[in-house]
């Protein structure tokens, strides 16, 4: 069953993708300092000039799995509003540092619990299946939340190609850790590399999705190029970034915030309104890009997904397995 929403804003009214800038346009402008010149403005009117990059675009198919009726937050506020602690922990540092990721080459490697190690190319990944653009409620554990049309399959896809065997309950994800590419590090006081990790009933539910783009177009490095994963009903931090490693296991994989503060951060991380964080209250968030009378909404349990995804979670404590 789809989640419906009366839309917030008339899609009429919603800012076309092309007055905001590609990533290309923007690191360009930042290089030459243009950036620190009238601030947004200066950079919304380069986005309108730079021409799309058609090695950028994606062909993609509607999917039946998107959430209807919500309104699409703006690419700008997407590219530019970012946690990706390689890059920096301010929300603009992603958008000033990632374009020193190199995308290409680009392969993810398989390991642990399968029938044969394998290695998978990122231009391989994006011929296996159609892409398909799912428009998803995207929720913060800080409390703010988007609405983003990614492009993807169903990571299910991708697991069913590792050939994963019986005994695999997990699957950890391992993003790049290159300090030549990702300058910042250090500022985020993480041990790397980042890790993420899901229950295999999870990974291979159909809304799962492993992300290759949104609006249309390749990943910005800011939001996880080249390739990531969306779990919807869970807060941001649980969607691995620039992922170059899945590993099957039997048992559940430490991840990155788990093990830096398990008070704050559980392993399951499912948006649940009624559990809050311990230092501020998950019941509403800010809705990043939305009229500011309309910026403030209440949270929805499983991020609005829970007639698809509660089931997974029958009988279990949810306020105790956070």
């Amino acid at each position: 069953m789809l989640i419906r929403q009366k839309s917030e804003i008339p899609s009429s009214e919603i800012t076309p993708k092309r007055e905001y800038m590609n990533r290309r346009a923007f690191m360009a402008a930042a290089g030459a300092g243009v950036a620190a010149v009238a601030g947004g403005r200066a950079l919304r009117g380069l986005a309108k000039a730079a021409p799309v990059d058609a090695a950028e675009q994606l062909a993609t198919v509607k999917s039946p799995l998107s959430t209807q009726g919500l309104a699409l937050t703006p690419l700008y506020d997407i590219t530019h509003y970012n946690n990706f602690y390689e890059f920096g922990v301010n929300k603009d540092d992603p958008a000033k540092h990632a374009g020193s990721l190199r995308t290409r080459p680009w392969s993810i490697k398989v390991e642990g619990m399968v029938s044969k190690k394998k290695t998978f190319d990122i231009d391989d990944l994006l011929k296996l299946r159609p892409i398909e653009e799912r428009v998803y409620r995207f929720r913060c554990v800080e409390a703010w939340s988007m609405v983003i049309p990614w492009a993807g399959y169903s990571l299910s896809e991708f697991i069913k190609q590792c050939d994963p065997l019986p005994s695999a309950k997990y699957i950890e994800f391992t993003s790049l850790d290159d300090p030549k590419q990702e300058p910042l590090p250090w500022d985020a006081g993480i041990q790397w590399p980042y890790t993420e990790g899901l229950r295999m009933d999870e990974a291979m539910h159909p809304l799962t999705l492993l992300t290759f783009g949104m609006y249309g177009e390749v990943l910005p490095n800011q939001d996880g190029a080249p390739v990531r994963v969306v779990v919807p009903w869970k807060y941001g931090f649980k969607s691995a970034k620039s992922i170059v490693k899945v590993k099957f296991v039997k048992d559940q994989p430490l991840t990155t915030w788990n093990l830096m503060a398990p008070n704050e951060y559980g392993f399951y991380s499912n948006v649940n309104p009624n559990h809050d964080h311990p230092r501020w209250s998950q019941k509403r968030e800010r809705v990043i890009g939305a009229p500011i009378w309309k910026q403030l909404q209440p949270t929805l349990m499983f991020n609005g997904y829970a007639d698809q995804v509660a089931s997974l979670y029958q009988g279990m404590n949810l306020d105790k397995n956070y």
